[in-house]
Order: C-alpha cells, then sequence, then structure tokens
C-alpha cells in the first residue's frame, strides 16, 4: 500500500492549504516554544505558575498544531475549510469583541484581527467558489 500526500492543484485548494499552514505554524510555536508565545502576546508567568506554560503548550500548541496538520493531509475534504474557516472567523470575533470592550485598539490588536480575517476568509472562499478551482 502507498501513501501519497496530496499537495495543491488549485488556487482554492493552496488558499486552504496556506491557512492550514499557518495555523500549524501558530501551534508548532506554541508547542515548542511557549514562553515566546507568550511574550510574543505580551504575557507574563511567574516560575510558581508552571502550569501557564502547559496550558499554552497543550491548548493552544496542541489544539493548532492538530488543526493544521489535518487541514494539510485532509484540504480536499469539505469538512476542513468549515472549520479552519469558521475557528479563525471565530477568532476574530473574538478579538474584535476584545478591541471594542477591553480598550485594547492597539495597532498589535489590529494587525491581528486582519490576520484573524485573512486566514478565517482563505479557506471559506475556497469553499463557497470563490476561488479558481
Amino acid at each position: 500500500m502507498e501513501f501519497a500526500l496530496p499537495l495543491p492543484q488549485t488556487q482554492a485548494d493552496l488558499a486552504i492549504y496556506a491557512s492550514a499552514a499557518v495555523t500549524g505554524l501558530v501551534g508548532l510555536t506554541a508547542l515548542f516554544a511557549p514562553r515566546l508565545m507568550l511574550q510574543a502576546m505580551r504575557f507574563r508567568t511567574a516560575d510558581i505558575y508552571p502550569a501557564a506554560v502547559a496550558e499554552m503548550r497543550s491548548t493552544i500548541g496542541g489544539f493548532y498544531v492538530g488543526i493544521g496538520l489535518m487541514g494539510l493531509l485532509f484540504f480536499e475534504q469539505f469538512t476542513i475549510p468549515l472549520v479552519l474557516g469558521t475557528a479563525w472567523l471565530v477568532a476574530a470575533f473574538g478579538r474584535l469583541v476584545s478591541i471594542l470592550s477591553d480598550r485594547g485598539p492597539a495597532l498589535t490588536n489590529t494587525v491581528l484581527l486582519l490576520a484573524d480575517l485573512a486566514l478565517a476568509l482563505l479557506p471559506l472562499a475556497a469553499l463557497f467558489g470563490l476561488l479558481a478551482t
């Protein structure tokens, strides 16, 4: 039995693949460099709370790696772009709520909101036929 990794052939496939790849890379960073990720997010943890680092590794890192990996392997399936797009769209909504209610309209938040929206729109545009197949 031969196992062949599918590669994106169309613009729509590439959009889904790119969103999955970025998701996986964010997850790998959180999984293997959680303190770097916490610094980038401007979080501080005390040495007496190692659970904070564990949370970054598991909930953020593991979850994102899992979704990204499945997106890379099964990007041709109907549900993958739906899951990727919806997850990033809800993340963008959460960031927008934070900007509006937590006094957080900093440049960083705005840039990350645009990144979340782009990562959501890539797979959703492919799913709904807005990109060349």
